[in-house]
């Protein structure tokens, strides 16, 4: 423990080194969609990809041999709970909801995400180098401001904070709102119309008493989502949610609305595609596992993109809080999914893509990471293969061009235990 306290702070007082750093010989995936291109090279400079594909090796460059290895860029979890749930039936260590605030669209994630949460070591072994973070709406429909963050081995996660507001519609916020979708949208509309009353005169808006409905700091918060500067991600599932969702805009015209979860998307993808409206989708959810999600099928990423619909692997309510590094699994069985006659699934790279570029778009953070392609962040992966096979490890990664610590404490019991000889006290008491 003491050495990896002491390797831990050897690695955070590091500086970020100039020098440009080359990898050579991998098979090299842009994560655009595009094939993944054998015999890559990949060069990356002050933090920056500068080039990704067929290149020359500049003189004086650090160089990685890669050869027989995978190059990608990080995976992007596009729907997380991560850094705010340490151990789920544990109270003090979970902050994704707040069921007795008197606060709702008003909550700000941002402080309460631990970099030091073992989950964010877990997932980072796994290739995953930013995520999406949502909170839980919890007594209201309204969970808060959720967050883009790194898995980087400092205690700056957070990328953006306030990137978007979350809300839940459909089964779960009927719940929240009084026990009926007319009670949900009423809700929504009621809160959507306060923000612009507020926005007109901050001054002489109410909000101060138990009667308001929307107290000041909540109606602040949901100003720029009427205005269209930050995203309204709302939780629908069922058909006739999802256009609800989409006919808010009627009334709100200027909402930048995102769908999660989205299981019987394909069958209204149409629309969902001519209103522009990007999703993140569960990949798996093939099951009626509740009413509004019927028409589940594991085609349904496969055919909302065949539709036209930006879309990309979201993991709502599916180990969103410990294992986003499954999203390469799931990815992987999305190009699978094409073998199985009258299913549809992803090409390979277009799977990848739905991992790493398509939810960093979503979130308009496409022009910095996601991708290898010039000018992003260097947020760059190693694999020892295929990175959408399970049997796949990752061998190197990099944040922002900073080599990044792939020790957990899975790893480090692995490592612990792997040999066990006889010693004058059982393993538990010599730490």
């Amino acid at each position: 423990m003491k050495k990896l306290i002491a390797f831990v702070a050897l690695f955070l007082a590091a500086p970020v080194f100039a020098q440009t750093v080359v990898i050579t010989g991998g098979t090299v995936v842009i994560g655009d969609g595009s094939d993944p291109i054998p015999n890559g090279t990949v060069i990356i400079r002050n933090g920056r990809v500068v080039s990704a594909g067929a290149g020359s090796v500049p003189a004086g460059a650090q160089t990685i041999d890669a050869t027989g290895r995978w190059v990608t860029p990080g995976i992007v979890g596009g729907f997380t709970r991560l850094g705010l749930v340490e151990i789920s039936a544990v109270a003090a260590t979970n902050d994704r909801g707040a069921e007795t605030s008197p606060f709702s669209a008003g909550l700000d994630i941002a402080p309460a995400i631990n970099p030091l949460s073992a989950a964010i070591a877990t997932n980072r072994t796994g290739g995953v180098t930013r995520a999406i973070v949502a909170p839980d709406a919890s007594s209201t429909i309204f969970g808060g401001q959720g967050a883009v963050i790194d898995l980087g081995a400092d205690m700056s996660p957070v990328m953006r904070a306030r990137a978007f507001q979350f809300a839940e519609l459909g089964e779960r916020g009927s719940a929240r709102a009084g026990g009926s979708r007319a009670a949900t949208y009423a809700m929504l509309r009621n809160a959507l119309q306060q923000a612009q009353i507020y926005a007109r005169n901050p001054a002489g808006y109410g909000g101060r008493t138990r009667d308001d409905l929307l107290n000041r700091l909540d109606a602040e918060a949901l100003v720029p989502v009427v205005e269209g500067r930050v995203p309204l991600m709302v939780h629908v599932e069922q058909a006739r949610d999802i256009l609800n969702a989409i006919g808010l805009r009627s009334e709100f015209p200027q909402l930048r609305l995102i769908l999660v979860g989205a299981s019987e998307g394909w069958t209204v993808a149409d629309q969902i595609a001519a209103a522009r409206v990007p999703v993140l989708a569960s990949a798996l959810n093939d099951l009626p596992a509740a009413f509004e999600r019927i028409a589940s099928t594991q085609s349904n990423i496969g055919r909302m993109r065949d539709a036209g619909v930006e879309v990309a692997i979201g993991m709502i309510d599916d180990n969103d809080t410990h294992l986003i590094r499954y999203s390469t699994q799931y990815a992987g069985n999305l190009v699978a999914l094409n073998r199985i006659p009258g299913a549809t699934g992803l090409t390979w790279g277009e799977a990848f893509a739905a991992i790493s570029s398509v939810p960093a778009d979503i979130m308009g953070l496409g022009d910095e990471i996601g991708s290898l392609r010039p000018g992003r962040r260097a947020d760059v992966v190693i694999w020892d293969g295929d990175p959408l096979e399970l049997s796949s490890n990752v061998e190197t990664m990099m944040i922002d061009g900073v080599e990044q610590p792939l020790t957990s404490r899975q790893t480090r019991l692995r490592d612990r235990y792997i040999s066990l000889g006889e010693t004058a006290l059982p393993q538990a008491y010599e730490w």
